[in-house]
């Protein structure tokens, strides 16, 4: 019986399904690769996922859970300087393995209210992790007052559109590459920028 072979379990079926995105990209994932890789068969990953959708979107939630854990990892006091270095992180995330990014970006973060932070799909935590810095630089008058959420959105599509160029192939070199990253966030802070008193 499928259930009672050691070690297999969801988060094993997710696991050696984001060893074959990283060793093959995500054209070489299949449901029946990942049986051979785990020594079981196709149907027996049933009991663990209902289809290749749920399987991507538990790779995904590891990898938000593992930027997540990038921007828990930052423990800059200034938020201004944790913005900077959470943009650093997210694209460093996405140059690290872009096929685990693309995977990441299939299920995007759920902008309505939710009525409980631990059901939140990790997207949406992690987007929330992002934000808390931009909330305490406004609370500090580091940044001018504005919607929260427009600015988080705002800070994100900059990391976000940072990561795609860089993504591109273009080769600038590691560090052209940082300062790249670095240029469009300070232009970004500096144009929400709280005027000076």
């Amino acid at each position: 019986m499928p259930n009672d072979r050691p070690g297999l379990n969801r988060a094993a079926v997710v696991m050696a399904a984001r060893d074959i995105v990283v060793a093959d990209g995500l054209e070489g994932l299949s449901l029946r690769r990942i049986a051979a890789d785990l020594g079981v068969t196709a149907p027996a990953l049933y009991a663990y996922v209902d289809d290749k959708v749920d399987l991507l979107r538990g790779v995904a939630e590891l990898e938000f859970e593992r930027l997540a854990a990038r921007f828990d990892a930052i423990d800059a006091p200034d938020p201004l300087a944790r913005i900077r270095e959470q943009a650093v992180a997210y694209v460093n995330h996405a140059l690290e393995d872009p096929a685990l990014f693309r995977v990441m970006f299939l299920f995007r973060p759920d902008w309505a209210q939710q009525p409980s932070v631990d059901e939140l799909p990790a997207a949406t935590k992690t987007f929330a992790l992002g934000a808390s810095a931009i909330d305490a630089a406004m609370a500090s008058g580091a940044l001018r007052s504005a919607d929260p959420l427009l600015v988080a959105i705002s800070v994100w599509a900059a990391a976000h559109g940072a990561a795609s160029v860089l993504l591109a192939g273009i080769n600038l070199g590691a560090e052209y590459e940082s300062q790249v990253v670095a240029t469009v966030i300070d232009n970004l802070l500096a144009g929400l920028a709280a005027p000076e008193r």
